[in-house]
């Protein structure tokens, strides 16, 4: 029975439940070890809400790899603007980044092809292909577009939430899942939600959350319920790192620094300050 649950984010399609908790586990301990208070966690107290095999295109006997994706591909709407909303992000905390708004003489400064080379400059998207970008966009928008495949992923979530659940760890996209799945059942016996490189503050996740968050709160009935949320200042992904303006001042905001891996579940996790927010959620329990 798991004490923690944890919540993988966008782009994990060819890994595991089993593959990605091997990372994970030891990762989480490395960050309540920091606390030099934190609980014992045995491999079975841990356990994995993997959803990311809903996004993987079928295979044909083949290993399935991601769709040869271009700038092309980019949808107008919704994606055009999920990608201009990360290079201002991107240009803001990294100087290599030429800003969306500069002088420029293309005919569409604001275009995809546009954007994506500008992030090709950071020390963040340096590291990711383009079709791996731009498949990462299309699973945002498709978990926030199709409502079979959302609520899919939200029961992988909740079907790993058992009454001895304390403590809810998500990272990049899961922690959109995590909240949903939350606000979802509010009966669940988790004490606190640990969200990790969230993109929750985003207007145009937040925008589209199901259920809104007005009247909604993803620790349910639960007074002493903790929801710590962690960023990297570096990170893009979670560029807003004050949630309480949407969500309340319930939400506790933390900084942490992970060095050239910014956004990495495991940077986060390795963390004291993780371990600490962890390791509150695991007092009673």
């Amino acid at each position: 029975m798991a004490r923690v649950v944890m919540v993988h984010g966008i782009g994990q399609q060819h890994q595991g439940e089993h593959t990605l908790l091997a990372i994970w586990y030891p990762a989480l301990l490395d960050g309540l070890t920091r606390t030099r208070t934190g609980p014992a966690l045995a491999h079975n107290d841990v356990a994995m809400g993997f959803y990311g095999d809903l996004f993987r295109p079928p295979g044909k006997r083949l290993a399935a790899t991601d769709p040869p994706y271009t700038h092309r591909d980019i949808s107008e709407g919704w994606e055009t603007d999920l990608l201009m909303a990360w290079w201002e992000a991107t240009a803001r905390i990294d100087g290599r980044v030429v800003s969306p708004d500069a002088t420029t003489l293309a005919r569409n400064p604001r275009s995809a092809q546009r954007a994506l080379r500008a992030l090709y400059n950071s020390a963040f998207f340096s590291r990711v292909g383009t079709r791996a970008l731009i498949f990462d966009f299309k699973q945002v928008n498709r978990y926030l577009s199709d409502p079979d495949l959302r609520l899919a992923a939200r029961k992988r979530v909740l079907d790993r939430i058992t009454p001895h659940t304390r403590v809810v760890i998500a990272h990049s996209l899961g922690s959109v899942v995590a909240y949903e799945a939350l606000c979802s059942a509010p009966d669940h016996s988790v004490r606190a939600l640990v969200t990790l490189g969230s993109p929750l503050g985003m207007r145009l996740i937040f925008d589209r959350l199901d259920p809104t968050p007005q009247g909604a709160w993803p620790g349910g009935t639960h007074p002493d319920f903790t929801w710590t949320n962690i960023t990297d200042p570096s990170d893009p992904v979670a560029a807003i790192d004050d949630l309480t303006t949407q969500f309340g001042t319930h939400v506790r905001a933390a900084q942490v620094h992970n060095g050239p891996h910014a956004h990495d579940a495991t940077s986060y996790l390795t963390d004291t300050i993780t371990g600490q927010a962890t390791a509150e959620g695991l007092i009673d329990g």
